[in-house]
């Protein structure tokens, strides 16, 4: 019997150190990007953050914090078949949420305005509101308002998550009043979805209790390449538009809309962006590099391409649509430069400058202060609705 007690006692044993092991691996297991979900797992603003995983059966996997409902991952397979993690970002929660040592806009759901509002000012209904002022440049009195306030944007805020299914994720916000100096208490959606023919489809809804502002996008940085250890020159880039808005040294719009004809701003016919990136062209000399809004001939259809990228290392090709007017494309001039050096991001990489390009559709930047551009003003009783999709093959 003691016998028989000792076998049950170390079978039982067993079974304790094998459910604990299984456990332990469920724990630790990484998605195909490489991400463990462990390390996005906490809770912030009083609220669970955590790693959320979509997956087709094409080889896409999408992986989406609910902290800023920022893309921390996608995989696409390139031409050889091979999973391919095409977007830059931490591997760790603590360092998005980090806005002094990491402060970075990676990935994010950017509200509730999305680019640069001017000195952060604008006057809706003979109501003058200033804004958080995140924006300063050297030389210039005036303060921008950039991305909804930066550090405390929404690109900052915990989302409420749901995840519909293995292909769908549901974030929303509700942001009050007086938020960063922006009227109205809002509600605010972004759907984030997979398709079989590996697309991210995004979308954005919100509703309003007072006239306000709004203009949101997404914030992935593309590197199609896979490399993310050199810069992104031979990206292939084609953007469908006869016309751009001209921009001061702040990367504020002047005001003046003008033509892409006889100009490095031309991708009309798709070139690698390194052709040009270092233009003595005086708009690319301010901006260090490509940070400039395109006027898209596709005026709010998005069953047209809006833009493209491409990579001839892997083969990877991503094309772009949208229903908001304009796109912005920012090619990370600032990436690895200004004190950035030292920063580990994912898989231990230091991304240099230059690394990637970002294209966020939107309403172009300064809108509210520019009556004759589509208006960005929510009212009581009507609902926000901005579309982006990107469509990923082989090319």
């Amino acid at each position: 019997m003691r016998q028989l007690k000792g076998i049950i006692v170390t079978m039982g044993t067993a079974v304790a150190m094998l459910t604990a092991c299984n456990s332990a691996q469920q724990e630790t297991q990484l998605t195909v990007s490489g991400l463990d979900p462990a390390k996005f797992d906490t809770t912030l603003q009083d609220k669970p953050v955590k790693l959320f995983t979509l997956k087709n059966q094409n080889g896409m996997e999408v992986c989406i914090t609910n902290y800023g409902g920022r893309v921390v991952s996608l995989v696409v397979p390139d031409k050889d078949g091979n999973p391919t993690d095409v977007v830059l970002g931490f591997d760790n929660i603590a360092q998005y949420a980090d806005t002094l040592n990491s402060p970075t806009d990676y990935g994010s759901s950017v509200g509730r305005y999305a680019n640069r509002i001017c000195d952060g000012k604008f006057t809706l209904n003979d109501t003058t509101y200033q804004l958080r002022q995140n924006d300063p440049h050297e030389g210039d009195t005036r303060i921008h308002c950039l991305h909804g306030g930066g550090a405390t944007g929404w690109m900052n805020k915990v989302y409420d998550a749901e995840q519909v299914d293995d292909k769908t994720l549901k974030l929303t916000i509700v942001a009050e009043d007086g938020e960063n100096g922006f009227p109205g208490n809002v509600t605010a959606i972004t759907t984030y979805k997979i398709t079989d023919d590996n697309t991210l489809d995004i979308t954005w809804e919100a509703t309003t209790d007072k006239p306000t502002i709004i203009n949101q996008t997404n914030h992935n940085y593309y590197n199609l390449s896979g490399d993310l250890e050199n810069p992104g020159y031979d990206q292939v880039l084609y953007v469908n538009a006869d016309n751009f808005t001209e921009s001061d040294f702040s990367y504020m719009p002047t005001g003046k809309i003008l033509p892409v004809e006889g100009t490095p701003m031309d991708f009309r016919t798709p070139h690698a962006i390194g052709d040009s990136i270092k233009s003595e062209y005086y708009q690319i000399k301010n901006a260090h590099g490509y940070d400039h809004n395109w006027c898209l001939n596709t005026k709010g259809d998005d069953t047209q391409v809006c833009a493209s990228l491409y990579s001839p290392k892997t083969g990877i090709f991503m094309e772009m649509y949208t229903n908001e007017p304009g796109v912005q494309v920012y090619t990370g001039n600032f990436q690895g430069i200004q004190g950035e050096e030292n920063i580990v991001r994912k898989l231990g990489k230091h991304y240099p400058q230059y690394i990637a390009v970002c294209l966020e559709s939107q309403k172009y930047p300064d809108s509210p202060n520019h009556s004759e551009w589509a208006s960005p003003v929510l009212n009581p009783g009507e609902k926000y609705f901005s579309h982006a999709a990107y469509k990923f093959s082989i090319k």
